[in-house]
Parts: structure tokens; sequence; C-alpha cells
């Protein structure tokens, strides 16, 4: 928990606002406004698998943002590592992905129509 935490808070910027439950933390909500996103712990030898893996091209998350590049260029800044970079997608957005410390993917885009 405490590595995704950081990972969302210091390198995708989600430090608007940050709470955490439980000793050690088991829940966390992080803001990057307005977009909130909640982390929970699992068991000891839970699998969670990342839906990139279940389905090509498919996201665990997918966040709509006024500008795609703006934030694919802070991202960069902050030595994040991207999963796919920036460009049109065939579905009328600009977006990129990156992957949480989890594997999970997450997709940040714009909608160009």
């Amino acid at each position: 928990m405490p590595r995704s935490i950081a990972y969302y808070r210091d390198q995708l910027g989600f430090n608007d606002h940050v709470s955490e439950w439980g000793e050690p933390t088991a829940f966390a909500i992080l803001w990057r406004r307005p977009v909130a996103i909640m982390l929970a712990d699992t068991a000891p030898g839970t699998t969670i698998t990342p839906n990139w893996k279940l389905r090509e091209k498919t996201s665990t998350v997918y966040i709509w943002v006024p500008d795609a590049k703006a934030i694919y260029d802070e991202f960069l800044a902050r030595g994040v590592e991207m999963d796919y970079d920036l460009y049109e997608a065939p579905h009328g957005c600009l977006e990129f992905g990156v992957s949480d410390p989890d594997g999970h993917d997450i997709s940040f885009g714009q909608d160009l129509g």
C-alpha cells in the first residue's frame, strides 16, 4: 500500500487530498481534482489480474482529461514510465497509458470530437 500511495501521489499527481484508513493502511483515497482514485489492500496471496492481460488494449482505469498532452508532458518530467506513448486512438481520443506498481494500466484520454 505505501508503494502504491506514493506512486499515485508523487508520480501521477494525485495529491490534492490523500486519506488513509487502517493500521497499517488498508484503504486510501487520493484526489487529483476532479478525479479520485480508491486503493484497497488485498489479502496475502490474492492475485489480481490487470484488464490489459485479459483483453488487449484495455485499461483498468480510463481517465478523461481536458489536455492529454499537458498531462503526458507533466508525467514525462516526473520520470513516469509510459506503457504506451501519446497517440491518436481509433476511437477519437488523444491518449497515453501508464502502469501502477501492481501492473494495473491507467489510460488518460482527451476526446478529440
